[in-house]
């Protein structure tokens, strides 16, 4: 069901994100993500003088390297827009992830290496956010095909993350019942 009919209104600023998974032949997957900020209109700006309407205030990329169980073998980024100049040069620092996992304790080990002034918050929101549910959504079903999930008995990851697979759902019934909780 669509949103509700909005109040007339005029469009300001557009975010886009992409956000791709790769298969690699060496084994390895590629996880990128492409963010681009604009407005509708033009502004000035200390660094770049004018930025035109529908011009890029932000273009970033970010580029992970996985294994299948999503440890991270590198980390690599970059500003083709930023407002300041010295907005790309943090992009060097991005290989402080290497040997990371992500997965449980994820957005606490990249806020502690890259959060604040150690990186770039609109980088980061995409490290902790779409760029790690992507990762897992090209890689998982891709090793639970090949058979080498996990099945070691242990409440999956997956329990507890959603309203969908809270463990008194139908969902939990289904896929695991012996972790269901519901009556």
């Amino acid at each position: 069901m669509p949103l509700s009919k909005p109040e007339s209104r005029e469009h300001v600023h557009s975010r886009d994100i992409q956000c791709r998974g790769y298969r690699r032949e060496d084994g390895l997957w590629d996880i990128e993500c492409l963010m681009i900020d604009t407005k509708t209109y033009s502004f000035g700006n200390t660094d770049r003088g004018t930025i035109n309407a529908g011009e890029p205030i932000h273009k970033m990329w970010l580029r992970l390297t996985v294994d299948d169980g999503l440890k991270i073998h590198r980390a690599e980024a970059s500003t083709d827009a930023g407002p300041f100049s010295i907005c790309g040069d943090i992009t060097s620092s991005f290989g402080v992830l290497k040997g990371l996992t992500i997965g449980h304790g994820w957005r606490k080990a990249v806020l502690a290496r890259m959060g604040r002034e150690k990186g770039c918050t609109h980088l980061t929101d995409l490290l902790v956010g779409q760029l790690a549910v992507v990762a897992f959504q090209t890689v998982s079903p891709a090793r639970e095909k090949r058979g080498t999930a996990t099945d070691d008995g242990k409440k999956p990851g997956l329990l507890e993350t959603c309203h969908a697979f809270a463990c008194d759902s139908p969902v939990v019934k289904k896929l695991w019942p012996e972790f269901y909780t519901g009556e």
